[in-house]
């Protein structure tokens, strides 16, 4: 284990993809089988790009408890899992933090699974950025909310009361920042496969993506030759 492996852990928040489960903004157009399969397709591309990273132990925390068996496939590919816990969005993120810094960790990265493969270059600026001039560091998704937080410290107060089904949960949490006095930065923006259009815009930037999305690139060529796109 490296010295950033010891001092910083990137965990990948997620559920197994299920049909009428996962991706359900999807359908239609898709059918939930198909978003599902959507689903699995990003989580693995996610997870392979992850593993490429060398500045960090990788975690899964996983949901439902009972789906153990499915994330474990992916501990000889490096990550080490657990199960969420809390009801709310923000009591699952608070209980990762807390889970990851009482294994002594200095610096914890928290990412969800249903976004474009993220290019490592934001990791190791926001890992860089904890180190030197930020509590917590941010990455702005499109739809108003974050792909992303990192903190070097836990702060649960970052989680309460914040609407997580509404479109200014960023605005929302950069407000409760300012109200603790904490210093935070911003990596650019990314975006959700939440919608169709979100769809048509990862499809656009396949031939420049800077990050290899295999899974999910061969899965829209299949839909799209079997008319479902």
């Amino acid at each position: 284990m490296n010295h950033f492996q010891e001092r910083n852990a990137l965990v990948i928040l997620t559920k197994v993809p299920q049909p009428g489960q996962s991706k359900t903004r999807l359908v239609p157009p898709l059918s939930y089988a198909e978003a599902a399969d959507l689903a699995r397709a990003l989580l693995l591309d996610q997870l392979q790009n992850l593993a490429t990273f060398g500045g960090a132990r990788l975690f899964i925390a996983f949901t439902p408890e009972t789906a153990a068996g499915f994330f474990d496939g992916f501990i000889a590919q490096g990550f080490t899992c657990f199960a969420q816990r809390g009801q709310s969005l923000g009591e699952r993120m608070s209980h990762a933090f807390e889970h990851l810094f009482a294994s002594r960790f200095a610096n914890v990265i928290l990412i969800g699974s249903d976004l474009p493969a993220l290019p490592v270059r934001f990791f190791q600026q926001a890992y860089a950025w904890l180190e030197k001039s930020a509590d917590v560091v941010l990455g702005p998704s499109a739809d108003g909310g974050y792909y992303l937080i990192a903190m070097n410290r836990l702060i649960t107060a970052i989680f309460d009361d914040i609407g997580w089904s509404s479109a200014d949960v960023l605005s929302q949490t950069l407000h409760k920042l300012d109200d603790l006095s904490l210093k935070h930065e911003l990596l650019s923006k990314w975006y959700d496969i939440d919608t169709g259009k979100d769809l048509e815009r990862l499809q656009s930037q396949a031939k420049c993506r800077e990050v290899a999305m295999k899974n999910t690139f061969a899965l829209l060529n299949e839909l799209r030759q079997r008319g479902r796109l």
